[in-house]
């Protein structure tokens, strides 16, 4: 196909109308539409920012208004009762900052008043719920028809103050405020569908709308939001040309939402194919500064990023009151479901891992960034400890650490205990590693034990072990124990080329002291 003659890449665009109007790509997701609406009324949806939440809530909107002209081809044309139409009340949040709660409140004025302008109905009432509330009842009774309420980004006025709590907290009181009245108006409706990021505690914000079903990790939901391989290749076949499916799968699939496949972050994917090079596209559209302060305030063990256990409980939802960086770093997209054990009925445990390459590096970069001082002499370390690893140049490799642990500002030593947070040596070097994209396997396993790190190289394998000690080390007890519980024997068996490296981290002078290396 001519170049000329491809369909628009999506790029920002989350209305369904404009999309199949603006003959862009779309990836047919409006068989979902059927099954929800066949199968319930009330439900909640959360998943990652940039992830075509908001298009699905418009595909929704579109589908109730009856505008079947923009399905044709697609699943819902010939599987839709178009004869059958609801009015549709819309709400999103996905624009604009609330900066406090008088901004909310006037946000829901304005949505209201175009809601009913919508409708052709006046609404009147003393309070925000009181308008909501004739809303929904005049154009129940103007129409005849029960009401369709889609909510989108419904959590973006707390999300907005996560640092700040107490404005967050209040915040969600006012949220929960106005979503009590979907709850008391059950007979005039027939549709609901809320959307987010983030699901927090049903107690805290959802509390009056306890008949909400949540599917964020229902198997069948799985590929509602993002691309699977197959819905990848089938519709954007022309603009794969000469495209390597490994490369692009190891960078931007991963995401895991409990189906049976795994999908791609759409907006890595529409800008590669754009660009036609690999960058940290979704990453970069938000810093997530609060995340990474988390992750250190909690003094979370940096390598075990890549292998998190957690129980659904704690992954489905969390509180204000208590952050567990693990929910927040699952329900951003910063982490995925790796894989799921069922311990008995009702318990199962998910173990969480990066989804793909782009996040790992992006991810460990700032937290390498956070850790040290960062800028251009973290980024030339990076660049040149790159280098060293697959030259094997073990002498420069020891400098580098050195300089890399000589980067970290005294203030962080005074002010931030770095010193009292265990495994942070570790942290740091894994950081650093990983943000190299390289293949990394924290505590690795082996019949006699677990190794500190493994690096694998095309070429060689590290195998590293850490001492934490007050003064003095050569590293070369730590190399006894790598031989002693023989981490190594399973690369040496499979004939690949191994180095065994210990490294000593002295507390006191708050860097490498002992630096050992052996061929295995």
């Amino acid at each position: 196909m001519n170049k000329r003659e491809m369909k628009k890449l999506p790029i920002g665009i989350s209305t369904f109308f404009e999309m199949i109007n603006g003959n862009a790509y779309y990836v047919d997701k409006s068989q979902y539409v059927q099954y929800l609406c066949d199968s319930g009324k009330y439900y909640f949806f959360s998943r990652p920012r940039r992830f075509g939440k908001s298009l699905f809530v418009d595909t929704l909107k579109c589908a109730f208004e009856g505008q079947k002209d923009l399905f044709k081809g697609l699943y819902l044309e010939k599987n839709w009762d178009w004869k059958d139409t609801y009015p549709v009340i819309s709400i999103s949040f996905a624009g604009g900052r609330f900066s406090d709660i008088q901004h909310l409140n006037d946000f829901f004025e304005e949505i209201l008043t175009a809601n009913a302008h919508h409708a052709g109905v006046n609404i009147s009432g003393l309070t925000i719920n009181g308008r909501f509330k004739n809303l929904i009842t005049a154009t129940f009774e103007k129409t005849g028809k029960s009401v369709v309420i889609l909510v989108d980004e419904y959590d973006k006025p707390i999300l907005d103050h996560i640092e700040n709590p107490s404005k967050a907290e209040e915040m969600r009181d006012g949220l929960k405020n106005f979503y009590s009245v979907i709850k008391d108006s059950d007979r005039y409706i027939r549709f609901c569908f809320i959307t987010g990021v983030s699901k927090f505690s049903r107690v805290s914000i959802f509390s009056d709308l306890n008949n909400l079903e949540d599917i964020s990790l229902q198997p069948e939901m799985g590929a509602l939001c993002g691309y699977t391989e197959k819905e990848l290749t089938a519709t954007f076949r022309e603009r794969l040309d000469g495209v390597d499916i490994d490369t692009l799968r190891e960078w931007y699939n991963g995401y895991s939402f409990l189906g049976k496949e795994r999908v791609y972050n759409p907006f890595d994917v529409l800008l590669f194919l754009k660009k036609r090079q690999y960058g940290n596209y979704w990453f970069e559209s938000a810093t997530p500064s609060f995340l990474i302060k988390l992750l250190y305030q909690n003094k979370v063990y940096i390598p075990d990023l890549s292998h998190i256990e957690i129980d659904q409980g704690l992954l489905s939802g969390f509180d204000l009151a208590r952050l567990l960086p693990e929910a927040v770093l699952f329900q951003s997209g910063y982490l995925t479901v790796k894989s799921v054990e069922t311990l008995a009925p009702g318990q199962r445990i998910f173990t969480l891992d990066y989804p793909n390459q782009e996040v790992r590096v992006s991810l460990n970069m700032h937290l390498l960034d956070y850790f040290t001082s960062g800028g251009a002499v973290t980024g030339s370390l990076r660049l040149k400890m790159s280098k060293a690893l697959k030259l094997r140049e073990m002498d420069k490799i020891q400098v580098l650490i050195q300089s890399l642990f000589s980067s970290i500002p005294w203030e962080w030593y005074t002010a931030g205990d770095l010193d009292r947070y265990e495994g942070y040596c570790t942290s740091v070097f894994y950081a650093f590693l990983a943000s190299l994209g390289l293949d990394l396997h924290p505590e690795e396993s082996s019949s006699h034990g677990r190794a500190d790190l493994v690096l694998k190289t095309d070429q060689t394998v590290y195998v590293m072990e850490f001492k934490v000690v007050e003064i003095l080390g050569d590293g070369k007890k730590a190399i006894d124990q790598i031989r002693e519980k023989r981490y190594h024997d399973a690369y040496v068996q499979a004939g690949k080329d191994v180095i065994l490296v210990g490294i000593d981290f002295s507390r006191k002078e708050r860097n490498i002291v002992g630096f050992a290396f052996e061929a295995a």
